[in-house]
């Protein structure tokens, strides 16, 4: 039986031209070797999988053939190309910094750089994840590093650069490598799949290149699993299952229901996630790339940037025309929220369900938002204006309840000033007939009026007292009735009639609401509220405090 090799190495490019996703680094690389440019030292820096050590053994291979191509490519026919192919080359050394980081090691690479090459022009070192060397390795690099012998050339390849001493970084021409696009990855991957002969549709090589993470020797690998799981015909399902991806089909399935609102569904739908094990954090990240691709194709100019097949493309453009814009943005925002706090919840599966229940309240909110915009401007009532005889001074002394302040010759009290409060107010009192009204019971209205006292705590005192004790009726469709004790309460309360009649319509949606207000006439003995009252009531039971006044010509304060 042969031996298996898998397709990371078997499908390795051996070439310039062959290597997938770096053109401008395989161009530089090229033109360097052609105008006899070459640096001492070269740092290949990237994620994994791009192609880091690749280049640096093509181009190790490249600077020691014998009949370079005019293209700058390997003939692959000198001796020292097949000695390099069959891995028998004595020009090319690979060193591996994570398990030869000390300074003994470095010391006897150096050594070996004093020996010139026996065949072909250079001795090349390749030296993978060199930011494993330790801080001393580097320091005894240094000086070999900066002034090598002619014949040798250094590559240093790295995913963390940043763990690189600056002066190592300062001695070498830098390379970034880029992640792989997915078109190229899907590309590479059907040119694989045509080479082994299997059968793969492209929404398969799509999750497989998205499983990837722009790398293509991880893709390779998926591939190789997959292919081991389904044979030579590769179809979607197969490939879900057997990497545990989320359909997108329950994305589309979960955004309907988000958009009709209903709480219902969306939430079997997360069970059902939930039941096939997937992460609640691995299930937002999805949902957020899925809001994220309906919003690119609210635009024809960004619809380029999704990165799916021509089906699955049409289906996102439907959705898309479903949604509004600011349902998406807003579901983007939650989404991102709820994202940053899954991992301090203690209830991973309710913290999932608030977030579908908030995503499903969207629409509702921003159509009660529109309707509370449409509701028509109520003008406030003009200010009520006093008009004083001609020649009379008000002075600047502020008039005060229960108190009368002299106005030149006569005076005028509190109760002069606003008797006709409770007309102008009627007489401005705006029209509620003919806007919307939504039907709500007694217990509604309790329930309004309740919340209406608690958000009145600090109002004055008597005010206060008022509301809290005395609870309205509904009286027919929408009149609210409510009884009071005397003229000073429904004052009270007249002087923010509007103020009331905003807040019952806002919070039972009904503009047709009207307040009326009634005053009870007690037969029982009436409460005294004035000092003149107060006393005539004391004065009633010991009429000792009449002779007590007359005696000493006392007088009520007002």
């Amino acid at each position: 039986m042969d031996t298996f090799v898998v397709s990371a190495r078997k499908y390795r490019p051996a070439t310039f031209d062959t290597v997938v996703g770096q053109p401008s680094i395989t161009s530089t690389l090229k033109n360097a070797i052609r105008s006899n440019q070459l640096a001492q030292a070269f740092l290949f820096c990237g994620p994994r999988g791009v192609g880091k050590t690749t280049c640096a053994r093509i181009l190790a291979k490249t600077i020691n053939c014998l009949n370079i191509t005019e293209n700058v490519e390997p003939c692959n026919e000198c001796e020292s190309c097949k000695n390099f192919n069959t891995s028998a080359s004595f020009n090319i050394y690979e060193l591996d910094a994570a398990s030869n980081n000390s300074v003994d090691d470095i010391r006897s690479l150096v050594e070996q750089v004093r020996i010139p090459p026996q065949t072909g022009k250079y001795k090349v070192y390749i030296i993978d994840e060199v930011h494993m060397l330790s801080a001393q390795a580097f320091n005894a690099f240094l000086k070999t590093l900066e002034e090598p012998p002619t014949y040798a050339k250094f590559i240093l390849a790295t995913t963390e650069k940043h763990k690189i001493i600056p002066t190592i970084i300062s001695r070498c021409q830098i390379f970034d490598f880029k992640r792989i696009t997915i078109e190229s990855i899907i590309n590479h991957l059907k040119y694989v799949a045509a080479s082994q002969s299997v059968t793969v549709d492209d929404n398969s090589l799509l999750i497989i290149a998205q499983k990837s993470d722009g790398s293509m020797r991880d893709s390779l690998s998926i591939f190789d699993q997959i292919v081991s799981f389904s044979g030579k015909n590769i179809v979607y399902q197969n490939v879900i299952d057997n990497l545990n991806v989320l359909d997108i089909e329950h994305y589309f399935k979960l955004t309907e229901a988000l958009i009709k609102g209903n709480i219902a569904a969306a939430i079997l739908i997360v069970d059902d996630i939930i039941d096939r094990g997937f992460d609640g954090q691995h299930f937002m990240g999805g949902l957020g790339s899925h809001f994220r691709n309906l919003l690119m194709c609210k635009d024809s100019s960004t619809i380029k940037l999704l990165e799916v097949g021509e089906i699955i493309q049409k289906r996102y453009q439907e959705q898309s025309s479903k949604s509004s814009d600011a349902f998406l943005i807003k579901a983007l925002e939650l989404n991102n929220q709820f994202d940053f706090n899954y991992k301090n919840s203690n209830n991973k599966r309710l913290h999932l369900e608030i977030l579908v229940i908030q995503l499903c309240a969207i629409n509702q909110t921003q159509k009660s938002e529109l309707v509370a915009k449409k509701k028509p401007v109520i003008e406030e009532a003009a200010p009520l204006k006093v008009e004083v005889a001609k020649g009379v001074v008000i002075p600047k002394t502020p008039l005060t309840k229960g108190n009368t302040t002299q106005l030149g010759r006569g005076s005028i009290s509190i109760k002069d000033l606003t008797s006709g409060i409770k007309e102008t107010l009627q007489e401005s009192e705006p029209e509620y007939k003919n806007l919307p009204g939504k039907a709500f019971t007694e217990e509604n209205l309790q329930t309004a009026w309740s919340e209406y006292v608690a958000a009145n705590t600090e109002e004055s005192g008597n005010y206060y007292i008022t509301i809290s004790k005395r609870k309205p009726i509904l009286k027919g469709d929408f009149t609210v009735s409510l009884d009071l004790d005397n003229k000073i309460q429904e004052d009270d309360i007249l002087s923010r009639k509007r103020a009331i009649l905003d807040f019952l319509h806002n919070r039972l949606e009904n503009y047709q609401i009207d307040l009326e207000l009634n005053v009870i006439q007690n037969s029982q003995e009436s409460k005294a509220y004035t000092p003149v009252d107060k006393f005539k009531k004391m004065a009633a039971s010991n009429q000792s405090l009449v002779k007590l006044k007359d005696e000493f010509d006392l007088e009520l304060e007002f």
